[in-house]
């Protein structure tokens, strides 16, 4: 107790002395200002000396003197409706102001006009950059032919090769599409939808933007089981009776495959070399021209250069399907009827002419039944008429002398009888 006292004494001596020697330290470290002569007095400090002579004046700058007052914001007028009218009057004077941009490129210019193998130039397959192809490094050495040279390492497609493949391409289709084949298009990268879409619409064939499932084509009856299939006659409208056909019908084969990316549809090349169906492909400098019938060598990588040649194929179909029709209503048939219909067809007629034979027969065996029904009802007739007419001559023949002896006879029985009486 005596020692924790004695350090609280001392401690408090310590902080006493500390304190005393503060405001001297302060005093040493301000300026003494005097006051000016003549200068306004602050009334607030001034009231504060006279109230505490003793102690030092406290600074105005630290004391609530007023109260600011608070300023109204000025909102500035709505010019909303002038600043829109005074535009569109600059607008209507500087319309003709400038030059005049004819066309620019829009992507959906070749699905609202899609152009056709006559629109084909080597301006817009340059435009849709058909001739740009892969580094020298990754080309395959069967596309020399179609290369036209070299840049920055890059091989160049000569777009003379890519027009007259291209419509060479088109017209094979436009004979497909003519002779009533069926066509499919292949795309199945992203951006291929609406290219293989289009084209397929165009020629009135089928189009494949997804996976493809390997054996469609040589395993169809197993991979394409039920597919609805339908029968049309050259004019292009359903015929009927083909039910019983449809049921046993295999899935159908196309005649034509289109395909925009063969280095993904490896699988798709090798069933149509397998089936023996054509196929038409875009293909690069690094890809293998022979795994396709028709190659186009263009650039595969770009949208724009498919779009073109998805719409130029597309057309192609198009006028292909035209002409057919027109011809058909001229009564030309180019097109042969499959051998599956046909067959069908010779044995439903076959059958036809049978049941009309056997219904014919069925007719006259009818007939025959009613004619010897009749007949024998005449017969019976004219028996019974004869024996009539020889009872009626017998009776003829009977002389009156025979009557009269009959008539004789009778008289005297009846006499000779009891109780008969004389007149």
């Amino acid at each position: 107790m005596i020692i924790r006292e004695f350090g609280v004494r001392q401690s408090r001596k310590a902080l006493a002395a500390s304190l005393r020697q503060a405001p001297r330290c302060i005093r040493q470290l301000s300026t003494e200002t005097s006051e000016t002569p003549g200068a306004l007095a602050d009334p607030v400090a001034e009231g504060a000396i006279q109230s505490n002579p003793g102690k030092p004046a406290r600074s105005a700058l630290f004391m609530k003197t007023a109260v600011k007052p608070v300023r109204k914001r000025q909102v500035a007028p709505d010019t909303t409706k002038v600043d829109y009218e005074a535009a569109v009057q600059t607008r209507r004077v500087q319309r003709k102001i400038g030059t005049k941009v004819e066309h620019t490129y829009s992507p959906s210019d070749v699905f609202r006009n899609p152009p056709g193998p006559k629109d084909v130039t080597l301006e817009l397959l340059m435009a849709a950059q058909a001739h740009m192809g892969h580094h020298t490094s990754t080309w395959n050495p069967a596309n020399a032919r179609y290369i036209y040279g070299i840049r920055q390492g890059i091989h160049i497609i000569s777009l003379e090769e890519t027009a007259a493949h291209l419509r060479r391409a088109a017209r094979v289709v436009e004979e497909v599409a003519y002779r009533g084949g069926l066509i499919l298009f292949v795309g199945t990268r992203p951006g291929h939808t609406q290219i293989v879409t289009q084209a397929a619409k165009l020629s009135r064939g089928c189009h494949l933007f997804s996976k493809w499932t390997p054996g469609t084509i040589t395993n169809s009856d197993k991979i394409l089981p039920g597919v609805p299939i339908k029968i049309v006659n050259q004019h292009d409208q359903e015929l009927e009776g083909f039910n019983q056909h449809l049921i046993s019908r295999r899935a159908l084969v196309p005649d034509l495959v289109v395909c925009l990316n063969p280095l993904e549809n490896a699988v798709l090349l090798r069933e149509c070399g397998l089936s023996n169906v054509p196929t038409i492909g875009v293909i690069d400098t690094n890809t293998e021209p022979t795994w396709v019938t028709y190659a186009i060598p263009a650039n595969d990588d770009s949208l724009r250069c498919l779009a073109v040649i998805g719409s130029v194929l597309g057309r192609a179909g198009e006028a292909g399907h035209k002409r057919r029709l027109e011809d058909a209503e001229k009564g030309v048939v180019e097109w042969q009827t499959p051998s599956e219909i046909a067959r069908f067809l010779a044995v439903k007629r076959k059958r036809e002419e049978w049941t009309e034979r056997a219904r014919m027969e069925a007719t006259q065996e009818a007939a025959a039944a009613a004619s010897a029904e009749q007949q024998g009802k005449l017969a019976m007739d004219q028996a019974k008429q004869l024996e009539a007419d020889e009872l009626r001559r017998a009776f003829r023949e009977l002389d009156d002398e025979n009557m009269d002896q009959l008539l004789s006879g009778e008289t005297r029985q009846e006499g000779s009888g009891p109780g008969r009486t004389e007149m």
